[in-house]
């Protein structure tokens, strides 16, 4: 994220780069979808999510467009480089037979220029094997304001996400071990409405429980900000794992409640108070363009990487519909919590403790994994920002500073509010609507002129978008523009009627 070029690592099947995005896509966003769907309407949250999904889409195509046309740049220069490098010994080998020289130079200028090989024909210089990420794309296709204003939009993402995971973990735990009837957890999600200000424990507030756990969270996991932390292929795959159970145990305990007739859920049609949640809900909730340089470029057979993508989407969208749509017909609207696990953590849904303590505890423990992780990329994407070439930062800036701006901010933010909606909400609508639309479609305009310029009119990326007409960039950018105006007005009008 930090914006270098790095290695591209084992290969994979395009079927196991369909399952890593799947799990990419499907996190923390799909928790408080549920909720979101319900305060908008069953009608109006359908067609935004359909709607949502087929921009993520389009994106994501003009994302893989412009990883192809970066590796094409970085094989030009490198030609560029050798040529350099090849006339310097030729000028210095001291030959003196210069009818030699001639010719040697004659022959090599017909076979090195990469416009030549390109007009021949050669796809294979828009190949993606190496792993570009999107600050590099950026760094090599804006100008010095569009680089800043990247690193500014990803840097503002990933403090969302961070006070997201912060303020996440405490609520689960405050809910799955606080209640004011003392029969812990099984009065969550019953219907009763709790202050932050109940009992806990003996004159232990929620609030203050909440901000316990918080404090915990922070003392616990802060101080890996301040060290490099890699994932690990088995952490990976024991997070994906768990979240799989949960999600599919979810849906089966839906159904069968929704089969015995035991439904409390009557969702509205449409509200329209709820679309500005449900917007940023459902933008955060497909967010990946920021990871693909990591997805796309280890896949080993990339020839139809645009309808493997497709199918992707195909099944997020109908596993997004299946999630909420069984939340919303099983739960009444106002029991729906902001974390969904959470409504199977009463008694009453779920007899066997085992699986009440899982669901209420999985945020717990998948996000609590993703949580360094997230805060290391965006101290990275801070050194980033401020590097000057040739410049190294002092031991304190280094190891303090930067580790502190990253941690504190989202910590005071999680101490201040924990509506989780809100969070998602707003992370997804500002941040992540710049990540998901302006920036991929700025950089498929700009790397089509730079391809344009470099290789000529005539050339054709092999991973040129579907959407490749110059209409659909307007469209996105379009679109993303009215959503800041939209959700901006929405929240001033919200704010004023209070």
């Amino acid at each position: 994220m930090a914006g270098g070029i790095t290695d591209t690592g084992e290969l994979y099947s395009p079927y196991v780069g369909l399952v890593y995005m799947f799990n990419l896509i499907v996190g923390t966003g799909a928790l408080t979808m549920p909720k979101a769907f319900a305060t908008a309407g069953w009608l109006v949250s359908l067609i935004l999510l359909l709607f949502l999904g087929f921009m993520s889409y389009m994106t994501t195509t003009f994302v893989v467009e412009a990883m192809a046309a970066a590796n094409a740049q970085l094989r030009w220069k490198r030609m560029e480089k050798r040529k350099e490098d090849d006339e310097d010994e030729d000028s210095s080998s001291g030959v003196s037979d210069s009818d030699v020289l001639l010719q040697d130079g004659y022959e090599r200028a017909e076979t090195r220029p990469i416009l030549s090989i390109q007009r021949r024909g050669s796809a294979n210089i828009f190949e993606i094997t190496e792993r570009v990420e999107m600050g590099q794309m950026a760094s090599m296709f804006f100008n010095k304001v569009g680089v800043n204003l990247f690193y500014f939009c990803i840097i503002i993402y990933l403090y969302g996400d961070l006070a997201i995971y912060a303020a996440a973990v405490p609520v689960s735990l405050m809910q799955v071990t606080c209640s004011v009837t003392g029969n812990h957890s099984c009065s969550v999600g019953d219907g009763t409405k709790y202050n932050d200000t109940d009992k806990c424990w003996g004159p232990i507030r929620r609030i203050d429980a909440y901000r316990l756990y918080l404090a915990a969270f922070t003392l616990l996991l802060g101080p890996f900000t301040f060290f490099n932390v890699q994932k690990t292929k088995y952490l990976q795959i024991m997070t994906s794992l768990m979240r799989w159970i949960a999600f599919i145990l979810m849906i089966i305990l839906a159904l069968i409640r929704i089969g015995r007739g035991q439904a409390e859920g009557h969702p509205s049609m449409a509200q329209l108070s709820g679309i500005r949640n449900l917007f940023g809900v459902c933008v955060y909730s497909f967010m990946c363009q920021h990871s693909l340089p990591s997805l796309i470029t280890p896949i080993s057979k990339k020839k139809h990487v645009n309808k493997l993508v497709l199918l992707d989407y195909v099944l997020i969208l109908a596993f997004y519909s299946l999630l909420s749509f069984t939340a919303i017909y099983c739960f009444r609207n106002d029991t729906l919590m902001d974390m969904y696990t959470l409504n199977f953590t009463n008694c009453e849904i779920i007899s066997v403790a085992f699986i009440r303590y899982f669901l209420g505890l999985f945020p717990v423990f998948t996000i609590s994994t993703n949580f360094p992780i997230i805060a290391v990329t965006l101290r990275n994407n801070w050194k980033t920002l401020f590097h000057r070439e040739g410049g190294t930062y002092p031991w304190v800036v280094d190891r303090i500073v930067f580790p502190a701006i990253t941690l504190i901010p989202p910590v005071l933010v999680a101490f201040c509010t924990h509506d989780l909606e809100s969070l998602v909400g707003i992370t997804g609508a500002y941040a992540g609507n710049g990540i998901q639309y302006l920036i991929p479609a700025f950089l498929a305009y700009c790397s089509r002129k730079d391809t344009q310029l470099v290789f000529g009119s005539g050339t054709v990326n092999k991973h040129l978008s579907p959407f490749r007409h110059t209409f659909w960039i307007v469209f996105v950018l379009i679109w993303g523009f009215s959503c800041f105006v939209f959700v901006t007005a929405n929240i001033v009008l919200s704010e004023s009627k209070l």
